[in-house]
């Protein structure tokens, strides 16, 4: 009798033990669960990869997958294109990007732009500020640009001995695999010279490197982030200065006002970020110059800004770097109503076409000049221009060769949420030979 009432009472433990442990792991898996989409783990470069093509297939309409280029050692850097109708690009309608995962050790980013990409697909039919942002928006969102650096980090926030001797052995993650940081590996504004042939401004720059250049470049972008972690802040541009001060120098864009304005946009639709005072430093409105922080030489945020239509920021979320895969959830919910909002931003300011006044041909190649900022845009082979512009009042105008300059336009950029950019056209008159 004694043997059965123990032998009965193990089984009676045992299927308790069990079912408090199935019990267990159902509410650790609900818990990484947010908004339908399973947060629960970090993928390898091939899950990833998976993930986003069963999204395109799943959304033909509104989804594709593609690839700038390969990784030293072969890897894709690859993004998935969200829009109303991805097979083509509608007349006027802007580009945006979030980059992730520059330094391969700061993983939250690249997490962040697998789930809004899930996130936009699934809500597209039954959420109206969805609809209205991918149908009028064409989104790219990479989750990784050094997938090489991933593939050999660990979760961890800090740099323990045995990390420091794994990378004397297999290399730093924050870097490619040639060990090269390509956040300082762009053209150096103050200290190389910018005006020369493109193949020569990127010979001898990490192959990661050269391969956004070129997307930059072959793309009319109009607003961008990428996605670091190691602190909690937006950051804008510059990231340097002339003098290449350690820190505490403010190096201010022409820009300077609309990147205030959106760096705090994202900031303050943050839980944490907006209140300033996160890891180890405080930031006012948890933005900051990004030189007046410390100098960065060579960042992707000032080439995006100095050579193409593209306005971008640097989005620090996370104090710990590379986040254990349980934080993965409150990384989303934290970031989620920022990164919409980010978005949106797309369409503040101006945008329309530059015409010949005659033909009603797009003149390609013009430039859209707003009095008072130093930082002209470039319109389009179909003649289209984006200015971005914080709210407020301005005056544009258009110049191109052969014509003359046009008569300048008043517009007044409200506040409005989502925004919604203001139209103007310009037509210009030939100059008599």
């Amino acid at each position: 009798m004694g043997r059965f009432t123990l032998t009965l009472t193990c089984v009676v433990a045992s299927l308790c033990w069990s079912s408090a442990q199935r019990v267990s792991r159902q509410g650790a898996r609900r818990a990484c669960v947010a908004d339908g989409i399973e947060m629960c783990s970090y993928e390898n470069h091939n899950g990833m990869l998976q993930k986003l093509n069963n999204l395109a297939l799943q959304y033909p309409r509104l989804a594709q997958v593609g690839s700038v280029g390969k990784s030293v050692q072969g890897r894709d850097l690859a993004y998935i294109k969200i829009s109303g109708n991805v097979s083509s690009r509608n007349v006027m309608e802007p580009m945006f990007k979030f980059v992730g995962n520059m330094h391969g050790d700061e993983t939250l980013g690249r997490q962040l732009n697998i789930y809004m990409a899930e996130y936009l697909l699934k809500n597209y039919a039954t959420d109206s500020r969805i609809r209205q942002l991918v149908d009028n928006t064409e989104i790219f969102l990479m989750p990784t640009m050094n997938p090489d650096g991933y593939s050999s980090s660990s979760p961890s926030c800090g740099a323990s001995i045995f990390q420091a001797l794994s990378h004397v052995f297999s290399g730093n993650p924050r870097h490619n695999a040639r060990n090269k940081d390509l956040n300082r590996n762009f053209p150096k504004q103050f200290d190389e010279n910018q005006n020369v042939p493109f193949n020569e401004l990127k010979r001898g720059r990490e192959i990661e490197t050269q391969h956004i250049m070129d997307w930059i470049k072959g793309n009319p972008f109009v607003l961008s982030a990428n996605m670091h972690s190691g602190a909690m802040v937006a950051s804008y541009p510059f990231d340097d200065s002339a003098a290449h001060q350690s820190k505490g120098r403010y190096s201010a864009s022409p820009d300077d006002k609309f990147f205030r304005y959106v760096a705090k946009l994202y900031s303050q639709n943050h839980p944490q970020m907006g209140q300033g005072v996160n890891c180890r430093e405080r930031f006012e409105d948890g933005i900051t110059n990004g030189a007046n922080w410390y100098d960065v030489p060579g960042g992707m945020q000032d080439f995006n800004y100095l050579h193409s239509n593209a306005f971008e920021i640097t989005l620090e979320l996370t104090c710990c770097k590379h986040i254990p895969a349980s934080e993965l959830a409150k990384g989303w919910s934290d970031n989620k109503e920022s990164m919409l909002k980010y978005m949106e931003a797309t369409h503040l300011g101006v945008k329309g076409m530059v015409l010949d006044g005659q033909t009603n041909i797009p003149v390609p190649n013009a430039q859209v000049h707003v009095e008072g900022i130093n930082h002209p845009v470039t319109t389009t082979n179909k003649g289209e221009y984006w200015r971005l512009l914080a709210p407020g009042t301005y005056r544009l105008f258009a110049t191109a060769p052969g014509y003359l300059q046009s008569l300048p336009v008043s517009v007044n950029v409200l506040e409005a949420s989502p925004p919604q950019a203001l139209i103007s056209h310009f037509n210009l008159i030939k100059s008599k030979k």
